[in-house]
């Protein structure tokens, strides 16, 4: 008995022992796990700061009629409430992620055992016990990494979300943030994707299938692991049926469900310049956090029908000069692969409509000696040597062989017995390139803008970056000077004789010449101006002096620098397109130039009014010289080198351009209240057009076919007539005549200007 007791003894000091050492160890454990938190903690972000939490959405911008012309974004993201989540997709993205969500504080302790176990055994930190607030503090303040004091500041932070707000706002912050692959973030964005509808209209198997896509959203998707998905989604299934969501059944019915993709099919956007053009004022402005992650909405000038008959006349011209400067030039794109086509075959441009009249790239399937087969989207059509433009004797399949990747022209599409067939004529793109723009003379909006003939192919814009000698078009400002200073008339008489000049400086002698090496002797400035006659334009700017010249070119808005010698009166200096048709608008618009815009308005995510584009006018020349100047540019419409856009049967003003050796072609024209210009050339400025690549010829069609689309629903109108303005009856030589008389015509002067009519002229012709 003794014994027993002595023995006891021991064995009770040793628990205690124990139990004491135990109680210190787990004191020392606690005050670190609680140093270690207050340490983490004080480093954490304020839990608070999300009742103001601004996640980042789309800054979208739009066209002058409402339209969405373009979106600039990092992460696509489409901002939602909770009451617009469906319960489908609540309780699948529950089920799956986090089952105890709607009861635990943040985080889960039951699972954190099987977690902990699970990592012993791998020897690293592979399993989690996340549970969605705890995702969420991921989403929102901290990285990916898999670290103990990352899962330490999760759980904090956890602790602190679900004590500041209710679980319906924790669970919608998770909806809005949550990466769903792709650049996609957020249910409601993720739906539209993949899904092709707003996320209230998804089916049970759809919700399955987004909610399970956010575990690992950069590899296992529909599109990147179509497999993998599809069992992720049924295990989605399995878990809401486990969780009481749905019944096995219904989740049996929804795994048999196939998987349908309606993926966006975007056309690129009809305004790719001009959408740059917006993208770099915005970052120049604002930066380039505020225009990929701020929601602004971005109001513009461009009037999308224009844009499309821009584009679409500017492509279609630069083909054809295309053809004529260099001639047949073979494709050489090819789509084989170890000599095989790719199966399924497609392109992405096949996925959005196309029309007779169009050109699209299409693919050659077979080909031989007579003939070749090619594919474009559903569409076969059959290649002969009349649609390729090869007049010469040769095989079909030397110029497209099999895989070949060209454009065609879309003649006619039919379909047949479920057959569906095309005749096509091909297309080869131009190296030529060419732009085009449209101003609202009373404004300065820009209305259409074509930097080029391919945004893909090169993004500088030839419209507002490519200063280019302008030629004749330069013309009209010399004699708006003369007018203007000397007092100059529409009928004062310039001598088209050879000419002469001597440098001072080194003694070269410059002997300008005119476009037919011909003269015409004595003849009126708008005789002049209607033929483009170089010798009188070279003397008008030695009457008016090159720098008064060049200051009223100034005036215009010519920003570069203009030589100061006689060349630039035959369009020597360079300037961009949109100075040269804001150039021409100002004499549309009386003298007044209004400065080029292209943004109206932009408003924040808000709605918040953060800038606003006001027309600015600058009083450039007086309201009488641009009337005369426009009339002496209708008469070369009507009479002179610019005869053709006569047919459009519209009151037109408006001047070719051509330089030396056709490196570039022009033509601005303008209505009074439309003004455009087209510019037609090679990049490298040493590469000539060719004969027949002057302005009337190269530049002026591609502008005739806008017009004609631009104009259709357009009112004529007449140019205002300042007050003093007076109209007499004079003859080709600018003499008074009498009204009727064959040769005599109405002529524009300022009052003061005008040359006095004979008394006997007029009872010779009453």
């Amino acid at each position: 008995m003794v014994a027993s007791s002595a023995r006891t003894v021991p064995r009770i000091l040793t628990v205690r022992r124990v139990v004491v050492t135990a109680l210190f160890v787990a004191t020392i454990l606690g005050g670190c796990l609680i140093g270690v938190f207050l340490a983490v903690e004080s480093d954490l972000p304020q839990v608070t700061s999300l009742e103001d939490f601004r996640p980042n959405i789309v800054t979208q911008v739009f066209a002058a009629d409402g339209s969405v012309l373009g979106e600039f974004a990092i992460e696509n993201r489409v901002v939602i409430a909770f009451r617009d989540i469906p319960p489908v997709l609540r309780n699948a993205i529950v089920a799956v992620e986090d089952a105890g969500f709607w009861k635990h504080i943040g985080i889960n302790p039951w699972r954190v055992p099987g977690a902990a176990l699970a990592n012993l055994r791998s020897g690293r930190l592979g399993q989690g016990f996340s549970t969605l607030t705890m995702q969420l503090t991921r989403l929102l303040f901290l990285t990916p990494e898999k670290t103990l004091e990352r899962k330490i500041k999760e759980i904090i932070l956890a602790f602190q979300i679900e004590k500041n707000f209710t679980k319906e706002e924790i669970f919608t912050l998770y909806c809005n943030q949550v990466n769903l692959g792709h650049g996609n973030y957020g249910v409601e964005a993720a739906s539209r994707f993949y899904f092709g509808k707003e996320v209230r209209e998804l089916t049970l198997a759809e919700a399955a299938m987004i909610a399970g896509i956010a575990q690992r959203p950069s590899r296992r998707t529909p599109i990147l692991d179509p497999e993998g998905s599809l069992a992720r989604r049924n295990h989605v299934l399995d878990r809401m049926a486990a969780e009481k969501y749905i019944t096995q059944q219904e989740a049996d019915e929804a795994k048999a469900e196939p998987v349908r993709l309606r993926l966006p099919r975007k056309q690129p956007s009809i305004a790719p310049y001009f959408l740059e053009e917006v993208r770099k004022h915005l970052e120049h402005e604002y930066g380039s956090q505020r225009i990929y992650q701020g929601g602004l909405r971005v109001h513009t000038t461009l009037d999308p029908r224009m844009q499309r008959a821009a584009v679409r006349a500017l492509r279609d011209g630069l083909r054809l000069r295309d053809r004529q400067a260099r001639g047949f030039v073979k494709p050489t794109e090819s789509i084989l692969e170890d000599g095989l086509l790719p199966d399924p075959l497609h392109l992405d441009e096949w996925s959005w409509p196309f029309a007779e009249g169009d050109v699209v790239r299409g693919v050659v399937v077979a080909s031989d000696r007579a003939s070749a087969v090619v594919q474009i989207g559903d569409y076969r059509a059959r290649v002969g040597p009349r649609d390729i433009g090869w007049s010469r004797p040769g095989r079909v399949d030397d110029v497209l062989p099999r895989g070949t990747v060209a454009p065609f022209r879309i003649v006619a599409l039919s379909e047949k017995d479920g057959r569906k067939q095309a005749r096509v004529r091909l297309e080869p793109d131009p190296k030529v390139e060419g732009a085009l723009l449209a101003l609202d003379v009373r404004t300065g909006a820009v209305r259409a803008m074509v930097g080029g003939y391919d945004f893909e192919r090169s993004q500088f814009n030839r419209a507002t970056q490519a200063r280019r000698q302008v030629g004749s078009a330069f013309k009209p400002i010399v004699y708006a000077a003369a007018l203007e200073t000397l007092g100059w008339t529409p009928t004062t008489t310039l001598v088209d004789a050879p000419l002469s000049i001597t440098d001072p400086w080194d003694n070269s002698v410059w002997a300008p010449q005119n476009y037919d090496h011909g003269y015409m002797g004595p003849i009126t400035l708008r005789r002049a101006i209607e033929q483009s006659r170089n010798i009188p334009a070279v003397k008008t700017l030695q009457a008016v002096g090159v720098d008064a010249g060049i200051e009223y070119a100034k005036r215009l808005g010519l920003s570069g620098e203009l030589p100061p010698y006689l060349p630039i009166a035959l369009g020597a200096g360079e300037a961009t397109l949109i100075e040269m048709v804001g150039a021409f608008a100002t004499f549309a618009n009386q003298g007044l130039r209004m400065r080029p815009f292209l943004i109206e308005r932009i408003e924040d995510r808000d709605g918040n009014l953060v800038e606003e584009t006001r027309p600015r006018a600058t009083d450039a020349i007086r309201a009488d010289t641009a009337y005369i100047v426009t009339s002496l540019l209708r008469g070369v419409v009507e009479r002179g080198t610019a005869s053709r856009a006569r047919r459009l049967g519209r009151p037109i003003a408006g001047k070719t351009g051509t330089t030396n050796d056709y490196t570039d072609a022009w033509f601005i024209g303008y209505e009074p209240s439309l003004a455009a210009g087209v510019w037609v050339g090679f990049d490298e400025k040493v590469n000539s057009l060719g004969r027949g690549g002057d302005g009337s010829r190269a530049a002026l069609p591609i502008w005739m076919d806008f017009w004609k689309k631009a104009t259709a629903e357009r009112p004529i109108e007449e140019f205002p007539i300042p007050g003093n303005i007076v109209f007499i009856p004079v003859d080709e030589r600018g003499r008074p005549g009498a009204p009727g008389t064959p040769g005599v015509r109405m002529e524009a002067f300022v009052t003061g200007t005008e040359p006095r009519i004979h008394p006997a002229a007029l009872r010779a012709h009453p």
